[in-house]
């Protein structure tokens, strides 16, 4: 892609921030209420695919081939960024967070996470042309984490006040006991001193930084165009804020997503290793075993399609599991109620 492009994609992406930041500060601590979160989050899902549409109409080289990988590579990280809003419910609850705070801490945890992921994807494209075999290791440690899913406790909290980069700061910036409305610093005998509030959004920074290292791969499975790797990223993330107000309402009813989520994973890391066989077939026969194994190419139609479905059948499957667990329950509380 030119130049002006990626300048372009950035202005666009900067102006989008800006005005979603203005729509915030005109209501003042407003508390987003899920109506206007589902609005919200279906016009960031608009804008995506207008992107999209862009894409398969001007894009240089293979013009249709490239609207599909944006596609699949926006699926996989959007389906993957739910599992970061359970996280930010959990980090919100154990700092304290007020809900009219919350979207403060969002906006600059995710504008946050638009640099970092640049510097990633730009880091491991540069990587994957240089080192083609680096995508194994990518399929191999996304099966890893695929298969960490399923046995994930939900219940297990890991404290955020022991995260390293929070030891860190408190080492040479003094932090208050208690929150000060949105206010990520305040003054005080002429020291400035950080709030909860701004842990709270150094926390969220590395976490998404944790999750960027499983999802940034999983785009990579899907194609290796830095331009549609990076485009797609980021405009899943983009609507992040918005679509975690929507579903912090209803996170309960979705206990089987995370599975959803390991199958997905698995599966890019599957089509990664596959893709692989030259490399794998060289490794085999340094060990002295004649490996001939196939080169297999799982198309990106295919990949979207799979990735699509495996996504709504875990969310139905929650939905309809959390009803049947509810109904099973109403005869015991009318039984009480007797």
């Amino acid at each position: 892609m030119p130049f002006w492009a990626w300048i372009i994609f950035y202005v666009l992406v900067l102006a989008m921030l800006v005005i979603d930041l203005r729509m915030f500060a005109k209501k003042g601590q407003h508390e987003v209420n899920v109506k206007e979160a589902m609005q919200m989050t279906a016009v960031w899902i608009g804008v995506s695919l207008l992107f999209c549409a862009g894409i398969y109409f001007f894009y240089p080289v293979t013009p249709h081939e490239k609207a599909m990988e944006f596609l699949a590579g926006y699926l996989i990280e959007k389906s993957l960024s739910m599992d970061n809003l359970f996280v930010f419910l959990m980090l919100f609850t154990f700092f304290g967070v007020e809900r009219k705070y919350q979207h403060e801490v969002l906006f600059w945890g995710i504008f946050g996470a638009l640099v970092l992921r640049s510097i990633f994807i730009f880091a491991g494209a540069a990587m994957v042309q240089r080192f083609e075999w680096i995508l194994g290791l990518f399929g191999l440690f996304l099966l890893y984490t695929g298969a960490k899913m399923f046995s994930h406790d939900d219940e297990q909290i890991t404290d955020p006040s022991k995260n390293i980069i929070v030891r860190w700061f408190k080492k040479f910036f003094p932090v208050v006991g208690q929150m000060h409305g949105d206010d990520f610093f305040i003054r005080r005998r002429g020291h400035l001193i950080a709030t909860p509030l701004f842990v709270a959004l150094l926390v969220i920074e590395t976490s998404d930084v944790a999750f960027a290292v499983d999802s940034i791969p999983a785009v990579f499975s899907v194609t290796q165009d830095p331009f549609i790797v990076l485009t797609s990223n980021i405009f899943a993330i983009l609507g992040l804020r918005a679509m975690y107000f929507a579903l912090a309402a209803v996170a309960k009813y979705f206990k089987y997503l995370k599975y959803g989520l390991g199958i997905i994973l698995i599966f890019v890391g599957i089509k990664m290793i596959l893709a692989m066989n030259e490399y794998i077939n060289a490794l085999a026969s340094l060990a002295g075993i004649s490996l001939k194994m196939p080169h297999i190419e799982i198309s990106t139609s295919l990949s979207l399609a799979v990735i699509f479905g495996v996504l709504m059948i875990s969310v139905l499957l929650s939905l309809i599991l959390k009803k049947a667990e509810i109904i099973d329950n109403k005869p015991e509380e009318d039984s009480l109620l007797k």
